[in-house]
């Protein structure tokens, strides 16, 4: 069954070095996903996502700027980031692998995010949902996102390990209220 995604309260956050001494934080504030949760056996379950590259924030707008030029995400030619999930593997209790295709820039490469499910409850609305905390690692590398300066002191500005982590709250589709 398809559940909705509430954006209210989902995040698509993103964590990268910078100077090789500290770790900015970032977030995508637009984005869609289609959530086929088979609530019995979630490794039968499937999910597919759309991100606006353009609706990144890093709470600087010149470095956003930076990000959404052709050095990173090339916003103008490329508008969106996807994901599509190939499998889903029970690790333990409610601790799942969610084995996808991630797109970025027109690169398609295999990613793995490691997920934990917190089941189903219905709400003081008289809705039922469900949530999931997501987490994963990428090389920006891989996805031709390869601008960076090397610093004197030796080291680069920008680390190649991006750390994902994403926040899902979704909605049972039989039971959206009309206004919530």
């Amino acid at each position: 069954m398809a559940w909705i995604l509430d954006a209210a309260h989902s995040s698509v956050g993103f964590a990268v070095k910078h100077l090789m001494v500290s770790t900015v934080r970032g977030q995508f504030k637009t984005y869609s996903a289609t959530i086929d949760l088979d609530p019995a056996d979630v490794t039968r379950s499937k999910v597919s996502a759309e991100i606006d590259a353009a609706s990144l924030d890093t709470r600087d707008e010149k470095r956003d700027e930076h990000l959404r030029s052709a050095d990173f995400f090339d916003v103008a030619n490329h508008p969106k980031l996807t994901f599509e999930s190939k499998r889903i593997d029970r690790i333990d209790g409610d601790t799942y692998r969610i084995v996808g295709d991630l797109t970025i820039r027109g690169t398609t490469r295999v990613i793995a995010l490691d997920a934990e499910f917190f089941g189903m409850q219905k709400s003081p609305w008289g809705d039922t949902r469900t949530g999931f905390s997501l987490r994963g690692t990428l090389n920006r590398k891989d996805f031709d996102l390869t601008w960076n300066v090397a610093l004197e002191t030796g080291g680069v500005l920008v680390g190649d390990k991006v750390t994902l982590e994403i926040e899902v709250e979704a909605i049972q589709p039989a039971q959206v209220p009309a206004a919530v």
